[in-house]
């Protein structure tokens, strides 16, 4: 399932916070990266949970996680002011820009332009060379809650009827289009099974198509698959005769019912979207590091590629 995604050059996840999107981004990056990708991991808080979940410091340049994967975080100020060095060479006369009250007054007041810098900082390490070939193979984001995301994807259409065809109008339509190529880039939205989260996730296919982009994927994290049936409640209430029985019944109806629960959100996912639907299981007793690599083994089982990209494409959360 996951081979015609990870074709793609960027892959951008978002989706409710609390869903666990950074630990699938995070599975995603480390996959790819152990079947021969050059992955670059991207994150969008300040408090670098994929930093910490992968053992290393955070940064705003890439850090080295292994000899495949790097991760940083991504900030639109930080961003810009790289950009503008792209254009504006000259380190003394940027240093001297920087430090201006003109231009705290200009970041601040122009709209949206530290968030479409984000964006232009994605695909420009999307289409950055290293021995005449493309340094990352694969660029991983993992974006902002939904709202935030939504807000971010729409910039570039905004920023365009905003600036027109000055620089920024250029770059802003340059963004545009590889966000809207579906194969360049791909978004993922990640949900779990309770109502809130695929409501959420619905609402976030509809806004994505009032912009032009469809999602390629949605993950549903945490799914409940329980072993035992209401047959074996009986069986095991019938077996014990004691208080305990009772207990562990009630515990055991509470885990199926989350999983008829889990069925509906899976039912309402597909017919409102025609995005391959990855499920991910509920696995418990892990975080962190551990979590991240657990997951990436069922990525792996999903069917994960195994050869990196070549100069002109990839097969390989």
């Amino acid at each position: 399932m996951l081979a015609d995604l990870l074709r793609c050059r960027v892959i951008f996840l978002l989706g409710k916070g609390g869903v666990g999107t950074t630990s699938v981004s995070a599975a995603l990056a480390l996959g790819a990266s152990e079947r021969g990708s050059s992955v670059l991991a991207m994150e969008t808080d300040f408090h670098a949970p994929m930093a910490n979940a992968f053992g290393i410091k955070s940064a705003f340049e890439p850090v080295m996680v292994s000899e495949r994967l790097f991760a940083m975080v991504l900030e639109g100020r930080h961003s810009l002011e790289e950009y503008l060095k792209l254009v504006i060479p000259a380190r003394a006369v940027m240093r001297a820009v920087f430090a201006s009250r003109l231009y705290q007054f200009f970041v601040n007041a122009a709209p949206g332009l530290k968030e479409l810098m984000m964006l232009g900082k994605i695909f420009y390490e999307a289409e950055r060379k290293l021995g005449g070939r493309e340094h990352w193979d694969l660029i991983v984001v993992d974006g902002p809650a939904s709202g935030q995301a939504l807000s971010l994807l729409k910039m570039p259409s905004a920023a365009k009827q905003t600036f027109g065809d000055s620089v920024v109008g250029r770059e802003a339509g340059n963004i545009m289009r590889a966000l809207r190529d579906e194969g360049e880039t791909a978004i993922v939205l990640v949900t779990t099974p309770e109502s809130l989260p695929i409501s959420e996730t619905l609402e976030t296919v509809e806004t994505l198509d009032e912009i032009g982009i469809k999602p390629a994927a949605i993950v549903l994290n945490r799914n409940r698959t329980p072993s035992f049936s209401g047959r074996d409640i009986a069986k095991l209430k019938e077996h014990l005769k004691s208080p305990d029985a009772e207990y562990l019944a009630r515990i055991a109806r509470t885990e199926l019912d989350r999983a008829k629960e889990a069925d509906k959100a899976l039912a309402q996912l597909r017919r409102a979207t025609s995005a391959q639907i990855i499920e991910l299981p509920m696995l418990r007793g892990t975080s962190g590091g551990e979590l991240v690599r657990a997951l990436a083994q069922r990525l792996a089982n999903e069917g994960l590629a195994t050869t990196p990209r070549s100069d002109e494409a990839i097969s390989q959360d």
